[in-house]
Formats: C-alpha cells, sequence, structure tokens
C-alpha cells in the first residue's frame, strides 16, 4: 500500500484506489464501453443526512453501497465552477469549533434538480459510493467470493434498479437437474465487523472457516456460503470447497463469539484508509442490516435574525475565507481590500471604520489547542437552542413581522379563554428555515450513549481538519407554544421529591452503566437525566403531535418536535416552551395546514382534546401505572406506543423521557401539571 503523508492525511490510504465513478463512467464511455452507468439509486437528502450517510450501508435492489467520504465528494464539486454554501453562521460556528476546522464550511449535497424527467443538467453531480461490502454470494450455487469475481452490468439509462452483479458461469448446486452454466445474480454477503469506535470490516470467512489458519489444499480456495434456513441472525454455514472444512456463522455470535473473532484492523472503509497503529479493539459480528450500524451526529438549528455581534463575527469569517492568504498583504490597504472583495464579501456599506474592525477580527490569531479542547469538553448543545428561545420571547410587533435575511416569519396569536393557563404564550411560525450539520457517526451505541468522546466519533474526511461537511436546508412551518415558568418550576420542585421520579432517576442510572459504552464508566449519569420539566414537556408535544396530524393535512411523521426545556443555570435564563413544525429538504416551504390550527379556537381544541386523550391508553391499566422497578431500566413511564410514542422522525430522543402522568393525573397519580382535561 503506498500511503499518502500524515500530514496530508491522519490516516493510511492507497491514493490510486480514489472513488471516481462518475470519471469512471466517462472513461468506459472514451473506450466504447457501456456497462457501466455510474449513478445506481437516488435518496431524499433527509435520508442521506440520517440514515444513509458517509459510512452509512444502503439498499439498492440488488446490492449495497456505502457513501464515501467528503474527500470524494471533492471531485464532484471540481466539475462545477461555483460550490453552493449554506448560510447558517451560528451553527457554523459550533461545527467549527466541533471539528476543530476554523474556516469550515456548510455544503449542500451535489445534486441540481431537471427542468424536465429526460434533460441531462445535474448528470455531473451526485454522492460518489462504493460497493460494500464486497464480498458476494451466488443466488445460484451459493459460491462466496470477492467482488472481481462476478460481473457488473448496468447498460439501461432509465432503469437503474436493474444494476447488479451477476456470476457469470453459474453451474447451480448439487442435485440440479440441469447444471449448464448460465448467469445468475449475486447479493451482498451480510455478515461484517464492528468495533465501538466506529470502524467497520469485512468479515474474514477464509480465515473463519479454516479456525484462523491458511486452506491446506489451495492458495485461494473455493467458498460457498450455505444458507437454507428463514430464521434471523447468523444461520449460514461457511463451506471450503478446496479441503472440505466447514463452519457454522453462529459461533461469531454473543459474548461467547466475541472470543473467536480478529481484532479490530482499524479500518474505514468510507475513507479508504486505516487508522495508522491499528485499533485493537473487540469487534462484533454485525449484519448488514443492523439498525446499530450507523448513528449520525447531527446538530441544527432554526435559523434567527442574527444580532450585531454575529453579524460582525460572521463578516469576519466571510472575509478571512475570501482572502485567506493574502489578508496579511491587503489589511492596511482598505481601497485595495475593497477591490479584491468585490463579488465575494458585500462591504460595500460598511465605513472604512467598520470594514477596519472587521478585518482586525479576520486576522485575529485562532485560540490555542487547549482553549479549543476546553470549549469542546464544556459545550453543550443546548447552546444552540438559547438564542432561539431568547429571540421567541421577544414581543411581536404587529400582526405579522418577516426577517427577510432568515426568512423567519411570525404572527401572534390571542389566548383562547378555554386554552389551560399555564399555557402564557402561542406565536404562529408562518415561516422558518432549519439547517442541520452532519459532524460525524458512530457505530453500535449512538452518540449520547458512548460518553460524549471524540475518539468514538467516526471522521467523515482522512484530513484532520475538514474544509467542509455536508448540510442541509429545510423550510417549513410551526406552532410554538410557551408555559408559564413558575408555575412549571413549582410543579417541578413538587415532582423532584416524588416516588415516581425517584424510580426514573435510579431507572436511568441503571440504563446508562448497561448500556453506554465502556468509556463512559466516569461520567456521573444524573448529569445525564434530562429534569421533569423536559419529560414535560417532551410528554405534551407528543400528545399534540397526534392530534394536530388528526386536522392539520400532514402525517404524524412529518412533524416533528424542537424542545426548550432547562433550568435556570450560570448564564442561561430557565426556559419551558416547544415547538411543532413541520419541514421539507426538496420543498419551498409548506400548505400552511399547521398554521392555520394556531388560530385561538382551534388551537384550544387541539391542546383539550390532546390532554383528554392522554387521560386513557388502550393499554390502560398497564400503561398508567407502569413504573420502572429494579431490575428494569427503560426510560419512560405511562407512555407506550398506543398513547405517546411517536416515529423516529418526529421524536428528538428516541422515545424516551415521557410520562403521562407528569403531564395529566392518571388513576392512582396527582402528579398532573395541567389541572383538568375536560
Amino acid at each position: 500500500m503506498t500511503a499518502e503523508p500524515l500530514a496530508e492525511t491522519r490516516f493510511l490510504y492507497d491514493a490510486s484506489n480514489a472513488v471516481d465513478p462518475l470519471g469512471d463512467a466517462e472513461r468506459e464511455s472514451d473506450e466504447g464501453r457501456k456497462h457501466n452507468r455510474a449513478k445506481v439509486g437516488s435518496g431524499r437528502p433527509s435520508s442521506l443526512l440520517y440514515t444513509y450517510g458517509p459510512g452509512a450501508i444502503m439498499d439498492l435492489p440488488q446490492f449495497t453501497v456505502m457513501p464515501s467520504g467528503l474527500d470524494d465528494w471533492d471531485r464532484i464539486w471540481r466539475r462545477r465552477d461555483g460550490i453552493p454554501q449554506i448560510r447558517a453562521p451560528r451553527l457554523r460556528q459550533a461545527v467549527a469549533m466541533l471539528l476543530r476546522s476554523r474556516d469550515i464550511q456548510l455544503r449542500p449535497f451535489p445534486w441540481q434538480a431537471k427542468k424536465m424527467s429526460l434533460s441531462t443538467e445535474g448528470n455531473d453531480l451526485g454522492v460518489p459510493a462504493r460497493v460494500f461490502p464486497q464480498w458476494l454470494r451466488c443466488t445460484g450455487c451459493d459460491m462466496l467470493g470477492a467482488l472481481a469475481q462476478f460481473d457488473y452490468r448496468n447498460t439501461h439509462p432509465y432503469r437503474t434498479d436493474l444494476a447488479c452483479f451477476e456470476h457469470a458461469r453459474c453451474t447451480g448446486r448439487a442435485g440440479d437437474r440441469t447444471r449448464r452454466p448460465t448467469r445468475r445474480p449475486a447479493v451482498p454477503a451480510r455478515y461484517l465487523l464492528a468495533c465501538v469506535d466506529g470502524h467497520l470490516d469485512e468479515f474474514p470467512y477464509e480465515r473463519w472457516v479454516h479456525q484462523g489458519q491458511q486452506c491446506d489444499k489451495a492458495e485461494f480456495p473455493a467458498l460457498k456460503m450455505v444458507d437454507r434456513t428463514a430464521g434471523k441472525g447468523a444461520s449460514a454455514v461457511i463451506r471450503c470447497e478446496s479441503c472440505g472444512a466447514r463452519r457454522p456463522m453462529n459461533e461469531a455470535q454473543g459474548e461467547a463469539g466475541r472470543s473467536k473473532l480478529p481484532r479490530c484492523r482499524g479500518r474505514h472503509p468510507h475513507l479508504d484508509a486505516f487508522e495508522p497503529g491499528g485499533c485493537g479493539n473487540e469487534t462484533r459480528l454485525m449484519l448488514v442490516g443492523a439498525s446499530n450500524l450507523w448513528f449520525p451526529a447531527t446538530h441544527s438549528i432554526i435559523v434567527m435574525p442574527e444580532s450585531s455581534e454575529e453579524r460582525k463575527s460572521d463578516l469576519a469569517d466571510q472575509i478571512r475565507t475570501a482572502l485567506g492568504e493574502k489578508l496579511a498583504k491587503y489589511r492596511d490597504d482598505l481601497e485595495t481590500l475593497r477591490d479584491v472583495l468585490d463579488g465575494k464579501v458585500d462591504v460595500t456599506d460598511l465605513s472604512d471604520a467598520e470594514l477596519t474592525e472587521a478585518v482586525a477580527a479576520a486576522g485575529a490569531p485562532p485560540a490555542s489547542e487547549a482553549e479549543q479542547e476546553e470549549r469542546i469538553r464544556t459545550w453543550d448543545p443546548v447552546d444552540l437552542l438559547v438564542p432561539e428561545w431568547l429571540y421567541l420571547q421577544k414581543d411581536v410587533l404587529g400582526p405579522r413581522v418577516e426577517d427577510p435575511s432568515s426568512g423567519l416569519t411570525l404572527s401572534k396569536r390571542e389566548r383562547d379563554p378555554g386554552l389551560p393557563t399555564q399555557i402564557t404564550r402561542v406565536l404562529a411560525v408562518e415561516k422558518l428555515r432549519k439547517v442541520n450539520a452532519l459532524i460525524g457517526f458512530t457505530r453500535i451505541d449512538a452518540m449520547d450513549r458512548v460518553g460524549d468522546l471524540p475518539r468514538r466519533l467516526a471522521p467523515l474526511t482522512r484530513s484532520a481538519r475538514p474544509a467542509w461537511t455536508v448540510a442541509t436546508e429545510d423550510r417549513g412551518e410551526g406552532i410554538f407554544l410557551q408555559l408559564d415558568d413558575q408555575a412549571v418550576a413549582a410543579w417541578e420542585e413538587r415532582i423532584s421529591t416524588s416516588d415516581i421520579w425517584r424510580a426514573h432517576r435510579d431507572a436511568h442510572r441503571r440504563n446508562f452503566h448497561r448500556r453506554f459504552s465502556e468509556t463512559a464508566v466516569q461520567v456521573d449519569p444524573d448529569t445525564r437525566l434530562r429534569p421533569p420539566r423536559y419529560w414535560l414537556v417532551h410528554t405534551l408535544a407528543h400528545v399534540l403531535i397526534r392530534e394536530l396530524a388528526m386536522t392539520c393535512g400532514y402525517s404524524a411523521a412529518s412533524l416533528s418536535e424542537r424542545l426548550y426545556a432547562w433550568p435556570e443555570s450560570e448564564g442561561r435564563s430557565a426556559a419551558a416552551g416547544l415547538l411543532i413544525c413541520t419541514t421539507a429538504s426538496d420543498s419551498d416551504g409548506t400548505l400552511g395546514g399547521l398554521v392555520q390550527l394556531s388560530e385561538p379556537t382551534r388551537l384550544q381544541g387541539v391542546v383539550s382534546r390532546a390532554l383528554y386523550r392522554a387521560t386513557r391508553c388502550s393499554s390502560d391499566p398497564i400503561c398508567a401505572t407502569r413504573t420502572p422497578q429494579d431490575p428494569e431500566d427503560f426510560l419512560h413511564g405511562a407512555a407506550c406506543h398506543c398513547c405517546v410514542m411517536a416515529s423516529e422522525t418526529s421524536c428528538e430522543r428516541a422515545n424516551r423521557f415521557l410520562d403521562r402522568r407528569f403531564l395529566v393525573d392518571l388513576p392512582g397519580s396527582n402528579l398532573g401539571f395541567f389541572d383538568h382535561a375536560d
């Protein structure tokens, strides 16, 4: 392997094996071959961000692929003169801190809409991916082999679903009446090895069947994967046709199977690279379709009007990015500086004094490495929510206020007399823009379950300081509700001494110690437990989502929550509110059905019905009295899929921290925040 210098990349990487599907297709077309049309599928931006991002495995009709790291996306972007960026200064600064890259950019997916279905614009864009896993099994004869042993076919220009790998001379299984060679499709061999630090590798079938040794009959033994059962899990048997050895895959399952698996080699297949010193962690058997194979680490903001300080900071970042090394050369020559920035950064409205201040801020030295690490260590994702909460507290002057820079449009709604007094403020968010950025991913455990350790976060690039990361821009609408903070604080004080809250706290501790990764042992579980007001606001959001979906015109899975629920702390005022919104990354705005339900009479009906429905569940009394007791460690109380729980697209906490008893009084409980639910 020819490795790049470690000054350019932190991994061992063979640059001659770069992923360039569009370039490969063009070269084959020039040579007169047409068996590779490069594009083999499509996905919405939201699915490519939250389900099938770099390092994930995406199912196609005939095989599976893995979107590659962002380094390979640069070859796609270089096909265009200009690279679009998503402007969200507050989110960009947080991502820059977390990825330790001061001038990082937020870029959309490389995609362009077509004016007509058969037009060619945008054909030079796309997400690069490689086939993974690269061990396949013939469906006709069970032959197990590497990718090179099969033929690839993708010739139909409008039927990407026909792209497949084939075993060219399959003679079928023993016992078939006619065993003449024929072409049979091949499917991915579904076993992989994963480790808790985000590495993923092919399963070593040849070593496995020979008990860690080489085959004594052939240098390249003929392998077969025999799977005749319809059972789940590792039900296949690996057989060596050269020497007759055989070994079932179920020996690799469970705790006992880990000792039989090889140690992790530190492979990142999406980067086509290895850790320089290897890894050495224990590996775990993983199936291709496993739900814990890939967990995205994302951050998002609702774009709000910028404060003067935010505008100054963003302007300094734009100037530094636009000028680069030329900043030091022109920083004292304002006239030339304006000419150089023309068309790159708009400084026409700035006075000389303001431009000088911006240039000085742009040229300020970056924070030291120790300061950066301290910021990351003390940073709280709630910091992204605080500016949103503070802006939503401001009085809306007039019936409707639209901010041209952010696109945020707010309308104040009067309270209906029948609305519960605990809800003190209602805003109709007629237009909003939400920006989501991907900073990495984890395997086996989600990010909030691994102690937030940087080494558990698998990188998106080979570079230690990435120049950009992928982001999506969603537009939509919503309803904002604010709760009476004094009432919430008094209720929270009452809840914190209750037996039910103690049971939830103990269950959280058990859950933390049993399910969090090993390196989280030094973390105090109570620091990860959401406060009672979060449970209250979260449960209210879920019952409202269910009720709103009945009449707003959107499905419940299309609605999502944004929760503002934290107690008062140093430098941060208390918050108790929620935003129910619907957004889409591939459409401009939404239909307005959600905003219409913010009108006083309609909202009063929605809230009343939601609270009334929360008083009963088809699983009661089991659901209404559910309280975790040792050894149980679930993170919800009176909540189930029949009454409160929502789809994964709606809930920001995977249906954790929910309890109807905190919302309304249930039989045997008087902990409800709302007085009655008539």
